[in-house]
Formats: C-alpha cells, sequence, structure tokens
C-alpha cells in the first residue's frame, strides 16, 4: 500500500503536460493544448490539456481526469499501478515488500503478464552479455553486424539459451506461475512437458508507448531449414501485433520533434538507423499495415516516410495496404534503396551522415512514387494503362481533405498525360459509391438515415412508458445532484450573505458551502449517485472541521470516477446560466449571479427529490390493496409533498436554469 505523502508527492511531479505528451503530440491554443485523442479515433483534434487545472479532456468521447486518471485509461492499469508508474518516472521511492509467488498468483492476469515479460527480458538481457552461451553466439552476431552495446541496451536486445527448457525451469525456480509463462507467450505446454518458445534464439522485446515489454520476436542464429527465421509471440491478452509498432517507445520523442516518422521492416533496420543517428523510426515487423498501427504513429506526426530496398515486387505488394495511411490524412512519401539494400545493411556501408542525405533527397510523394512505378510496368499496354489509373485513382480518392486530392488530380493528370477533369471525374465517382462511402463504418455504427426514421418514429408515437417516465425522473435527479456538487467544488467558499449585528456590530458570513449543507441537511436529504453521495460526504465533513475542499483535492482524488466527473464539471464548453425572466432570456455569468443560481440548484434539487418521493408514493398507494388506512395516510403525505412543490416552483419564480 502507498502511503498519503508518497501520493502527494507523485501528484505533485506529475505535470499533465509531461505525462499527456509521451503518448500524444501537442499542439499550444492559447492557454491549454490540444492534440488527437488516444482513446477514439478522430480526425480533427478535440483532445484538450489544461496545465493550469492539471487535467486533460477529450470533447469528443468525453474521457476526461488528472495525470493519474490518463495513465490508467491509457495504459490499462489500475490505480496502484498508475501511481507505480508516475513514481518510476519521476524516480519517487516507493516502499513496498517483494512480492511473493502467492501474491503474485492473486494478481490479475493482465499485470501478472506483464511481470512476467519484463522478467523474461531482463533474463534474455543478462544471458546475452553475460552469459557464456549469449555472448559466444548471441553478443558475437550483432557485433560481427556491426552493433554497438549502447544501441543493444537501449532496445533491450537479448537471447534465450539454446536449451529447450532453460527459460521455463529458471522462471518457475523464481517463483513465476507457469499458467503466466504459458499465456503471455514465452513457454510451450505440449502435455505436461513445458519448454521455451525461443529457444536458441536473439529476442528483441517489444515495448508498448510506456516501456512495458508486451512481447517478443525471436531471430533464430544457427542455420536450420527447418526451422522459421523469426518467431513472434503469439496474440496474448496484453500483445496485439496489429495495435503496435516495433520501436514507439524508443521513438516517440524523436517523431514529435522531427515531426516525421520512418517506417521500415524488420528489427534490425531500426537498430542500424538508430546507429546512424535516425531515431525517428519504427518497424512494422515484417506485418501489413493496420488502421490501429497507422494511428499509433499519427498521434505524434501527420507525416510519415516508408523506407523501401530495391525489389519491384516487395515493393509493389506492400503498396496494396498504404492507402490506409492515406485514407487517415497523413503525408506519406517514399524512399527507395539502392538494389539489394535494405536499411540495415545500407546504413553499414555509408557514413552516418551519407546515410541522412540519402533519406533527405530521395525521397517521393507517393502519389507520383506510385504512378511512376505502374507505369514502367504498364509501358504502352492501353489495358495495363487503364488498370494503373484506377488504381492511382483509388489511392487519391481516400485522401479525406479536399485541397490536397486536387493538387494529386493535377499531378496524376501531368503524369499520365490525361485530361484533368477525367481524373477529377473518376475520383468523385469513386467517391459516390456506397461501398466507398461506408468502407470505415464501425461496428454498430448507425447511418443518417436510421437515426432519422428512429426520430421520426419517436415522434409519431404519443404513449410514454412508465419505465422511460421513471428513467427520465432518475437522469433528472442526477443533473440536479450534479448542479449541486458542482456548486459546492467550484464556489464552496464563496461569501453568498454578510449579515452585521447591529447591537454587537459583529458580522456573520455565510459561504455558500454554509447555505447548501444546512439546506440539505436540514430536510434530510440524501443523494443517489454514489459519486455524489461520497463527494458531499466528504465536503460535509471538511466543512465540520472548517475546511472547503476546492475543485484541485477532487481532480487529484484516489477514486478515479471522482475524478473523472470533476473533470466534466470544469470543462464544460457552457459555463454560463441561462436565467429566464419577465422579459425573456438573457445570459449572464455565474459569478455574477451566484447570489440567485446557488439557491436555485438547491430549490431544483429538493424538487427533483420531491418527485422521486412523490413517485415512490404513488407506486405504495397501488400496492396498498384495500388498506384504506394506510391510503388515506399516502394520500395526505402526497398531498404534502404537491404543496410544497408548489411553493418551490413560486421560489423559482418560473426562471429555469440549464
Amino acid at each position: 500500500m502507498i502511503d498519503h505523502s508518497t501520493i502527494e508527492r507523485i501528484f505533485d511531479a506529475a505535470q499533465i503536460t509531461d505525462v499527456v505528451s509521451e503518448f500524444v503530440s501537442l499542439k499550444r491554443r492559447g492557454v491549454n493544448l490540444l492534440g488527437l485523442c488516444p482513446f477514439h479515433n478522430e480526425k480533427t483534434p478535440s483532445f484538450t490539456v489544461s496545465p493550469a487545472k492539471g487535467i486533460f479532456k477529450c470533447f469528443g468521447c468525453g474521457k476526461g481526469g488528472n495525470a493519474v486518471n490518463f495513465i490508467m485509461e491509457h495504459e490499462h492499469l489500475s490505480y496502484p499501478e498508475a501511481l507505480r508508474w508516475l513514481a518510476k518516472k519521476y524516480h519517487i521511492e516507493i516502499e513496498e515488500k517483494e512480492v511473493t509467488p502467492e501474491e503474485l498468483a492473486k494478481q490479475n492476469e493482465r499485470e501478472s503478464m506483464l511481470v512476467v515479460t519484463q522478467y523474461a527480458a531482463r533474463q534474455f538481457t543478462e544471458n546475452l552479455f553475460h552469459g557464456h552461451e549469449g555472448m559466444a553466439l548471441g553478443l558475437s552476431y550483432f557485433r560481427e553486424r556491426g552493433f554497438a552495446d549502447a544501441v543493444l541496451h537501449k532496445f533491450e536486445v537479448g537471447y534465450c539459451n539454446e536449451r529447450r527448457d532453460d527459460f521455463t525451469k529458471k522462471a518457475i525456480a523464481a517463483g513465476y506461475k507457469s499458467e503466466y509463462l504459458v499465456s503471455s507467450g514465452l513457454s510451450i505446454d505440449r502435455e505436461g512437458y513445458m519448454f521455451d518458445r525461443f529457444a536458441g534464439r536473439i529476442m528483441f522485446p517489444i515495448h508498448s508507448l510506456s516501456g512495458q515489454v508486451l512481447g517478443f520476436g525471436g531471430r533464430i542464429i544457427k542455420t536450420d531449414p527447418k526451422a522459421a527465421k523469426y518467431v513472434n509471440t503469439p496474440e496474448t491478452e496484453i500483445y496485439h501485433k496489429s495495435r503496435i509498432v516495433y520501436g514507439i517507445f524508443q521513438a516517440r520523442q524523436a517523431i514529435i520533434k522531427e515531426d516525421r516518422c520512418y517506417l521500415v521492416e524488420g528489427y534490425t533496420d531500426v537498430l542500424s538507423m538508430h546507429e546512424s543517428g535516425v531515431e525517428n523510426v519504427v518497424a512494422s515487423s515484417g506485418t501489413a499495415l493496420t488502421q490501429e498501427q497507422i494511428r499509433l504513429i499519427k498521434r505524434f506526426t501527420p507525416n510519415i516516410t516508408m523506407l523501401y530496398d530495391g525489389d519491384p515486387a516487395g515493393i509493389k505488394a506492400s503498396l496494396r495496404g498504404t492507402d490506409m495511411v492515406l485514407e487517415e490524412g497523413m503525408n506519406v512519401r517514399i524512399v527507395m534503396l539502392p538494389d539489394g539494400e535494405d536499411p540495415d545493411s545500407y546504413s553499414k556501408k555509408v557514413s552516418d551522415e551519407e546515410f541522412r542525405h540519402y533519406l533527405m533527397e530521395n525521397e517521393t510523394d507517393f502519389i507520383r512514387f506510385k504512378t511512376r512505378l505502374l507505369l514502367d510496368e504498364a509501358q504502352n499496354d492501353p489495358v495495363r494503362r487503364a488498370n494503373l489509373v484506377r488504381e492511382v485513382v483509388r489511392s487519391i480518392a481516400v485522401i479525406p481533405d479536399q485541397i490536397t486530392r486536387t493538387v494529386y488530380v493535377k499531378e496524376c493528370s501531368t503524369q499520365l498525360g490525361m485530361p484533368e477533369e477525367v481524373v477529377l471525374d473518376e475520383v468523385m465517382k469513386l467517391r459516390k459509391q456506397p461501398s466507398f462511402q461506408n468502407r470505415n463504418a464501425w461496428p454498430g455504427q448507425e447511418t443518417a438515415t436510421g437515426n432519422l426514421a428512429d426520430m421520426q418514429a419517436s415522434a409519431g408515437t404519443t404513449t410514454v412508458s412508465l419505465a422511460q417516465r421513471q428513467k427520465k425522473l432518475q437522469e433528472t435527479c442526477y443533473w440536479s445532484e450534479r448542479a449541486v456538487i458542482r456548486m459546492l467544488i467550484r464556489y464552496g467558499s464563496e461569501v453568498l450573505t454578510r449579515q452585521t449585528n447591529k447591537e454587537t456590530g459583529t458580522e456573520t458570513i455565510t459561504t455558500v458551502a454554509d447555505y447548501i449543507i444546512s439546506e440539505i441537511n436540514e430536510d434530510g436529504l440524501t443523494f443517489d449517485d454514489p459519486v455524489f453521495a461520497a463527494m458531499y460526504d466528504e465536503i460535509t465533513f471538511s466543512a465540520s472541521q472548517g475546511l472547503i475542499p476546492g475543485d484541485r483535492n477532487f481532480v487529484h482524488h484516489a477514486n478515479p470516477a471522482i475524478s473523472a466527473v470533476t473533470v466534466d464539471m470544469l470543462t464544460e464548453k457552457d459555463t454560463l446560466s441561462l436565467i429566464w425572466g419577465k422579459h425573456g432570456a438573457y445570459v449572464e455569468t455565474e459569478e455574477m449571479k451566484i447570489k440567485e443560481i446557488v439557491p436555485d440548484s438547491v430549490l431544483k434539487f429538493k424538487g427533483d427529490k420531491i418527485k422521486m418521493m412523490q413517485k415512490e408514493i404513488r407506486k405504495a398507494i397501488a400496492e396498498a390493496g384495500d388498506d384504506d388506512e394506510k391510503i388515506s395516510a399516502l394520500q395526505q403525505q402526497y398531498k404534502a409533498m404537491t404543496s410544497l412543490q408548489k411553493k418551490i416552483s413560486a421560489g423559482l419564480g418560473g426562471r429555469l436554469i440549464i
């Protein structure tokens, strides 16, 4: 368990901008920073970070919170795990006892698998640099290929010993459960006999954005025609190859700085480019690009440059999936390496300066590159040229930005010797096809037509069910409870009234918190929503001690639900209150109308509670049967509440608070 003072140190150290910037490319927008939300797919940034308030908020998907909430949500960690993550980042020591095998077994599967993969990475690195077999086979392999120890340590490269169950036995002896060794893909259980998946291979750990080891790629270094050259971790609870790219953890800061990401194919390509001083590079690890991988890169830059070797067949195969990159609105460029070279081999043949110069001088726009490549293939064959046009047009059509599409249409017409109007017409035809428009529809996503049909059907329905009315009442109570809590955390310490005793000259001050707590407690009212109830209990306890907790206390709250709802309250787009008077509507800020808004909020809260009570009474009357005495008593209660409801309405004076 982490003590309270350590938690406070972590919160003080964890600057929201610093934490979020590790995962999202942010740009200054006034006093705040803006970027693409990492929690949902968006093309227009709506993810906002407020350094002054220490919070983030996405106005697209609604997620928000503090630095700890962000790490919890992004890395799928529990509250204590997120605190430990931040403590490690800011070098804050946390005193905790060593986890025993029994305690390890009680942790959830994901956490246990991450513990196992981290242990494996350490063990493989130890084998490579200090083990007899690892040094003789693995380390000598890397040194023969010109890799320095610094870059090997940077990527935590290692070696899995050749004896088939060496790692598995060591891990079990160290207290790690066999079930997690298997579920993380490190070991294989074949009819009770457990052995290593990666025996005799050099190991490339695959990291998450935060540096956690999710899986491994293993390359064989001995000649064995029956064995696969590379073996990767299978799909697991923590490792999904379609969602990650190799090297993103080591490259993310360089990608932001250079505003460009180089995409290569293999692990050693990434290492070699780092050796050459090009650090803004990631690898697809031999898999076809996926939308998740593209969006991961797009968090840090909209500019991607793909490096291909001189094999035309391989290039053409790779181009088939590249339209997805254009479709995400990214700027795609291509670098063709000399024949027979890949980034690893070519970077070793030339100096670092020559390699970087080659990359800059040989970049070609993707559409131009694709057009030239296919033109060379089609030559003077009219049928093949027609197919070429369709292929290039499809690539242009997926580009979301109209101006960019127009530029490429012009370029394409020049390259192909075809009228610009013809190319544009083909692009527009393709974009109008229903199959093209719905190609990215999310599972379960409704079309506009469907929504309209639902609204029309609802409009034609005059009967509202009891369940619908009850749900509406509950929602009303939620929002009135929320409004009261919002007043407390935003204006709790503000002075509402001042009264001076004429005889003694003493002044009595009533704060917003004093007034609200007195009104609610006097009538014995409670909060139905558990989060609001917990917040109200904390506020009333603090108030009894002469303290009024402000919004910062709840933004940094240990309960993520409390933190999240506080951020929602602090980041509402419209913080004005709409007051309806006799002469129509006029808008004023809350601060200007605090003496009216606070009592109105309390009255609205009471009115909604009375409605709920009346509903309960009506239900009790219906269930009373022939018990006339009980029915009479309930009717009297209902009458009293109706009278009270009228007084509350009169108190509101016909004004509506939104």
